[in-house]
């Protein structure tokens, strides 16, 4: 049987992307910060107008997690924080008001909790993620869950710390919308309970740099193991079943997943699953131009304006050009970060693009080795033949990567239904009783598969 894309029950997400012709001026003698600002708005699509989505609430599943969790990397986590911003209970908490707080942005309808909802897995469900005004941007909201982990942070890895990811968003014009930083500190600084919680963390008054070292506080906190993988990796060999250990073989045989979702090849990595790296696996590449698309890029580029950037990444087709747009290096072209993968049972649609609906689409692409007419393609993106129980089993086992207490379909969080996977209709899929809403369950029952 031929993997057809899955389709979501009782969920219809129709995201409209009108491109707009990329119009590059000769800039006339401006500054050059002024003419790659510029040139992002003229490759801006017609943005949908409306309404942001409701800020989540704030609730028992936005709570820092525990250290003691079965398969945290003590030393690591100890090597990630960085000494400029401590962990601090007062830092941490008034990073996870400030990370609800939809008054950081220009009308006050949009938070970071708007793309990353923690009844998500802190992640939003859409293909791309919706900002101020109802404007739709290029890229998918990554989970923050373990994102203290990552060398860098976006698809592109244009942030080198979260500190840095933080502010991003406030001053982009599809996201939060504010012109500066200061903008967005100025509507909070008058707020006693803030000036009160600024002094009580800082010992001083309300400021940018402290808005984003106190989001990025909290996101550190923000730590999730105890899988009922991390219990097989520690002993418990019925943690798991026999299709989430055979799906953990192939994770690292035939189906290569291992080449970017591990360290190294050689040793496999049973933390993180990801290699720190970016690669051009074939996503986009018919849709976009992106040869073009590089070459309109090269004023943008040129001005180094990080800002701009950040707009052109987030706002615009140059979205397709990936970490290029950060490096300029050719073989980065459409080059994309490789992200951790536990929990990513619930984190779908899937990719930079949410083109991707659930994990047999994700796993169907790779096993054809798409990318035809991709001189960048990454070597490893080559046809696998995997067969349909391969790709059961593969499934079976991410599903074991998923934490307790995280919501939606297989999690065991509170307000589990809010986060709809994608319900896979075809009759072969029933009989094997591999439904994204039970395959985390499939992956941690005990029982030996019969044959």
């Amino acid at each position: 049987m031929s993997i057809l894309k899955r389709t979501r029950l009782g969920l219809l997400v129709v995201v409209a992307v009108i491109s707009a012709a990329l119009t590059l001026g000769c800039g006339g003698g401006r500054p050059q910060e002024e003419a790659a600002k510029e040139t992002a708005a003229d490759s801006t699509p017609q943005q949908t107008t409306g309404k942001a989505p409701p800020i989540p609430k704030e609730g028992p599943l936005a709570q820092p997690r525990s250290l003691q969790q079965v398969g945290v990397p003590a030393e690591l986590t100890r090597t990630v924080i960085p000494p400029a911003n401590p962990p601090a209970t007062e830092t941490s908490a008034l990073g996870q008001k400030l990370f609800f707080e939809g008054r950081l942005s220009a009308d006050g309808t949009v938070a970071c909790a708007t793309c990353h909802d923690p009844a998500r897995a802190f992640t939003d469900g859409r293909p791309t993620s919706v900002g101020i005004h109802g404007r739709t941007g290029q890229r998918n909201a990554p989970t923050i869950l373990n994102a203290l982990y990552n060398k860098t942070q976006f698809w592109d890895g244009r942030a080198k710390t979260l500190e840095e990811q933080a502010a991003l968003p406030i001053i982009n014009s599809v996201e939060m919308g504010q012109p500066s930083l200061d903008a967005a500190v100025a509507k909070i600084a008058g707020i006693e309970e803030y000036e009160q919680a600024f002094q009580k963390a800082f010992g001083r008054p309300v400021n940018g740099p402290d808005v984003v070292h106190a989001i990025a506080s909290y996101e550190r906190t923000l730590v999730s193991f105890d899988s009922p993988f991390d219990q097989f990796v520690a002993g418990d060999k019925n943690a798991i079943n026999d299709p989430a250990k055979r799906g953990w073989e192939l994770f690292n045989t035939k189906a290569l997943c291992n080449k970017c979702h591990a360290l190294t090849d050689t040793k496999r990595d049973v933390t993180n699953f990801m290699d720190n790296d970016f690669h051009n696996i074939g996503i986009g590449i018919i849709r976009h131009d992106v040869a073009a698309l590089a070459l309109k890029a090269e004023k943008l580029l040129a001005s180094g304006d990080p800002v701009a950037i950040d707009d052109a990444a987030i706002g615009t087709d140059m979205s397709a050009l990936g970490r290029f747009l950060i490096t300029k290096k050719d073989s980065d072209t459409a080059a994309f970060k490789t992200p951790n993968l536990r929990n990513v049972l619930i984190t779908g649609p899937y990719f930079h693009d949410g083109s991707q609906e659930t994990l047999w689409d994700v796993i169907d692409h790779y096993n054809k080795g798409a990318g035809l007419k991709n001189p960048w393609l990454d070597e490893d993106i080559q046809p696998l033949a995997l067969t349909e129980r391969d790709i059961d089993d593969l499934v079976a086992f991410l599903a074991s990567l998923t934490s307790p207490g995280i919501p939606g379909p297989g999690g065991t969080g509170t307000g589990a239904a809010a986060c709809p996977v994608p319900y896979d209709p075809s009759p072969a899929r029933h009989e094997e009783g591999l439904r994204p809403e039970t395959a985390q369950a499939k992956a941690a029952s005990p029982v030996t598969e019969r044959g």
